[in-house]
């Protein structure tokens, strides 16, 4: 199953290796750069090849990387890009093209305003503990800032696929809402589940995105969890010391 992209020309590749946040310089996990899984391309749209396994193939593709999963990671990213009192209109920018958003990405001040108060709507499903409260949170913001299902090919350039915003040209607060409930709603319906949660680290404000039934995941990354875990042995062995001294 495939979701909807912000489409003002042909698609381009949605990079899947973004896990619900936007990699820190250290990160292991961040791709090595714009050819680390093969490069940034923009296809034709399916038929272009002029033969129908051509067609099949590039159906296939679109659609893997427009996939439930990926544009809820491309909501986790954004929602931690837009954080912050004034969110930088060429980050958000760079997250959007990193997760495959097509050309021109000319975002203004007041296109980031509008995504920034979108985005604090969504940080209320990463925040909710359970799926009923998830639930909750996702009925309310499909019912007041989502249009009715509609399908779109974004004329001819993609396979068809659903969309909840009111046009294919929707303003950019209004898409991402739009896209990242219909995620998020697929995730918790698929799982039964929280389809995300917030970090544990109490100087982190980032999300990310759950997937399956192992252990608890508290923090957005690798380093969080590192930095607490070392915190955490700190005030373990100053207490000890503390009870040794008495």
């Amino acid at each position: 199953m495939s979701f909807q992209g912000r489409y003002r020309g042909n698609p381009k590749p949605i990079n899947t290796r973004y896990i619900g946040r936007v990699p820190s310089p250290d990160d292991p996990t961040r791709p090595a750069g714009p050819g680390a899984s093969g490069g940034p391309r923009r296809p034709a749209g399916p038929g272009a090849s002029g033969d129908s396994g051509g067609s099949a193939r590039s159906a296939g593709d679109w659609s893997t990387r427009h996939s439930v999963l990926a544009t809820a990671r491309r909501t986790a990213a954004l929602v931690n890009a837009l954080a912050g009192d004034r969110p930088d209109p060429a980050g958000v920018a760079a997250v959007l093209r990193a997760h495959g958003e097509a050309e021109p990405l000319d975002l203004t001040g007041d296109d980031v305003t509008a995504m920034r108060a979108a985005a604090d709507l969504l940080r209320e499903v990463f925040a909710a503990e359970h799926a009923d409260a998830a639930a909750v949170v996702l009925n309310r913001l499909l019912r007041e800032h989502t249009g009715p299902l509609r399908l779109t090919s974004h004329g001819g350039t993609t396979p068809w696929h659903p969309h909840l915003d009111h046009d294919d040209n929707a303003p950019w607060d209004e898409w991402l809402l739009a896209s990242s409930c219909m995620a998020l709603t697929v995730l918790l319906w698929d799982d039964q589940l929280p389809p995300g949660g917030s970090c544990a680290s109490p100087g982190c404000r980032n999300v990310f995105i759950t997937r399956g039934s192992g252990p608890e995941r508290r923090y957005c990354s690798r380093r969080c969890a590192t930095r607490e875990r070392v915190a955490a042995h700190r005030r373990s062995r100053a207490a000890r010391s503390a009870d040794g001294s008495r």
